[in-house]
């Protein structure tokens, strides 16, 4: 039995039904964010310690530049992910929350656009 009013059912509050593809989407970039973790951590390490000539050769490196890149995507997609969650979860009004998480998606795609912008000119000048 549906308890939901025509105009509910109209506006199309409610469940999305879209909450275990989300689910999955976190859990699988949180796996896939673990070794790409560590490639980050000897990217760091070395930008810590090596001259900067030698850390700009390392990332001008396709492989390397290709696993930063990824890293940066999944990190940014996988907190737009959790944030939305949060937000879903702890805001009331739901016109602050559409666009609490429109702007968290926003943040996250342009924060992720300058990203990969700032590594492709490493790449092709370095």
């Amino acid at each position: 039995m549906n308890y939901r009013s025509p105009l509910a059912k109209v506006r199309g509050l409610g469940s999305a039904k879209s909450g275990t593809g989300h689910w999955w989407m976190q859990r699988v970039t949180a796996a896939a964010l673990v070794p790409l973790t560590f490639w980050v951590l000897v990217y760091t390490r070395m930008a810590l310690t090596a001259p900067y000539p030698q850390t700009l050769a390392w990332l001008a490196d396709p492989f390397h530049a290709v696993a930063v890149w990824s890293w940066v995507l999944l990190a940014c997609y996988h907190a737009a992910l959790g944030l939305q969650v949060v937000i879903e979860d702890y805001v009331a009004a739901e016109g602050i929350k559409i666009i609490a998480v429109w702007a968290v998606n926003l943040a996250f795609l342009f924060l992720a656009l300058a990203a990969s912008v700032a590594l492709l000119r490493i790449v092709v000048t370095g």
